[in-house]
Parts: structure tokens; C-alpha cells; sequence
């Protein structure tokens, strides 16, 4: 019983040091907050929802790093695949995927535009979402 409650102990001290360490910033957490209270329409309906994963530099000329589905290591295809199961994803000519793929790039510059709109921030630095490709079996490339 002693080496099962320890098991649980380590695992439950492991998973909160992995929060604590993964967790945003509460600057971050606003930034992601006016996302949401700012976007559009279409912005707020999109199956991803983009989101400030940390705030870098000084004060009045900083980065805020903001999560992305896609890279060029993890090709449109792929993620529109699982955002849009219905649509033929192999085939880039197909106009309902030309349609998801545009789209995709309107509301990520729409994210990026909300956060660049705000005081202090003065770039937008796109880091892959790596935990949310692992969570729809997406392969991720190695760091």
C-alpha cells in the first residue's frame, strides 16, 4: 500500500510540475483572453483556437510567441485533415480545400493582428502546437 500511495504522490508532484512549467503567464492569458474577446465571427467559429503561449523581451518592444497547428514541418494538409475531415485534403486543387486553406491563413493573421494591436507587443514569433498535433494523432517532428 506505502509504494502505491508513493506512486501516486510522484505522479500527481510530476503532473503538476509539468503544468507549472507549461503554464502561460498571466500576460499571456490576457493576450489569449482578448483573442477570444476580439475576434470575429469567423475567428471564434474556427475548430483551432490560436492562443498566446508566452510574452518575451521588454517592456514596450515585445514577442509574444502565439501556438500554431501548422509549420512547414507540418504541412496545411494534415491539419486541415482532422479540422475538416469531410474535405479531400490529398487533392490541393480541390476548391473546398483551397476554400479551408485560405481560410486558415485569414484567421491566423487575424489572431496575429488582435495581439500585434496591443501595447507593448511589437512581434508575433509562431511556435507549433505540438501537444494539440500529438492529441489528434498528428506526427510531430523532433525539435
Amino acid at each position: 500500500m506505502k509504494k502505491r500511495y508513493w506512486a501516486i504522490l510522484v505522479i500527481v508532484f510530476l503532473v503538476g510540475l509539468d503544468w507549472a512549467i507549461r503554464a502561460p503567464d498571466s500576460r499571456s492569458r490576457q493576450l489569449t483572453a482578448l483573442i477570444e474577446e476580439h475576434a470575429s465571427a469567423k475567428l471564434k467559429a474556427y475548430p483551432y483556437q490560436f492562443r498566446v503561449i508566452k510574452v518575451s523581451g521588454e517592456t514596450g518592444a515585445a514577442t509574444a510567441v502565439m501556438s500554431t497547428p501548422r509549420n512547414v514541418d507540418v504541412p496545411a494538409f494534415k491539419v486541415l485533415a482532422v479540422l475538416y475531415p469531410k474535405i479531400d485534403t490529398r487533392n490541393p486543387s480541390d476548391p473546398a480545400f483551397i476554400a479551408v486553406e485560405q481560410l486558415l491563413g485569414e484567421v491566423q493573421a487575424e489572431a496575429r493582428s488582435i495581439i500585434l494591436a496591443q501595447p507593448g507587443i511589437k512581434a508575433v514569433r509562431w511556435e507549433l502546437d505540438r501537444d494539440w498535433l500529438a492529441a489528434h494523432y498528428i506526427e510531430v517532428p523532433a525539435r
